[in-house]
């Protein structure tokens, strides 16, 4: 990874702010204060990441609120980067973008819980208690309104925002459903979409999705690749200790770092720092 490059994306074109550089080491977040939504790390000798082998298929900022998200796009956009996509996914309204290096980026907001659609609603076919997660076209025209009576000036993205989820393609749906699902224990919200699988906890409509779209058996990448080299989850004690010990019981490889850390793999290799509940944010790096 080539550090300015990458660090000045996320710092002058999101509009992220540098908390730490030290070595090649960078850390990032919204308000400039710890803890980091997004942790880059330098490696001249690192390889590109084959665009089909599993692992980051995008990180997901949430932002609280539509003009927020209307903000930040506009900027990225008077900044001069494509876009690659943008979305209505019914739960939420999302803009698709890749960062200096190729990793998927999404800027998202959500809609209110109750106008979410859920299973029934949608298709008497559904489970009625699935959330059903679309793909329509994106009301921008709507988006730019919210910005009319909003001076051009950017002074970075709103200090409330966050990781709202991490999408990855894997290699296999039921060997990460098994890790994700049944290790994890969070809940699936959707598993009706083709090639993909989104599972949350607590009832939001997806913190961590799953993709075969393009890696559906794919090799993993060389250690020393590009992209994502590991995403933090935290969650409360009591799960905590609960995947510990399911860990334990179907050998499944752990680190424990502390009393309150430990550090996972999934089926492809991708690395989970799991830890204890303190501050409602999670990161990547």
């Amino acid at each position: 990874m080539n550090l300015e490059t990458a660090s000045g994306f996320y710092r002058d074109i999101i509009g992220l702010r540098e908390i730490l550089r030290e070595g090649r080491t960078v850390r990032l977040s919204a308000n400039g204060k710890e803890p980091a939504l997004i942790v880059l790390e330098g490696d001249p000798g690192a390889l590109p990441r084959p665009v089909m082998a599993p692992g980051l298929f995008h990180t997901a900022l949430l932002f609280p609120n539509r003009l927020e998200l209307a903000r930040t796009m506009r900027h990225v956009g008077e900044m001069g980067w494509k876009f690659q996509g943008f979305a209505d996914h019914g739960v939420s309204e999302a803009v698709y973008l890749a960062d200096a290096e190729g990793n998927g980026l999404e800027l998202y907001r959500d809609r209110p819980r109750n106008e979410w659609p859920i299973g029934s609603s949608v298709d008497s076919s559904k489970d009625p208690n699935e959330v059903t997660m679309v793909t329509e076209p994106l009301d921008i025209a709507g988006l730019i309104a919210e910005l009319a009576d909003v001076p051009p000036s950017y002074e970075g993205i709103h200090p409330d925002a966050i990781v709202g989820h991490i999408h990855l393609q894997v290699s296999s749906l039921d060997k990460a459903k098994t890790f994700y699902h049944d290790l994890l224990g969070l809940e699936i919200t959707q598993q009706t979409y083709p090639g993909a699988l989104f599972l949350s906890a607590d009832g939001y409509h997806h913190h961590v999705g799953l993709n075969v779209w393009n890696s559906l058996g794919v090799q993993l990448a060389s250690v020393n690749s590009t992209g994502l080299i590991s995403f933090g989850v935290q969650t409360i004690s009591s799960r905590f200790e609960g995947i510990v010990e399911r860990a334990d019981a179907k050998d499944t490889p752990l680190s424990r770092i502390d009393r309150l850390t430990c550090q996972l793999k999934d089926p492809d290799e991708i690395s989970l720092d799991l830890s204890v509940f303190q501050k409602k944010t999670a990161s990547v790096r």
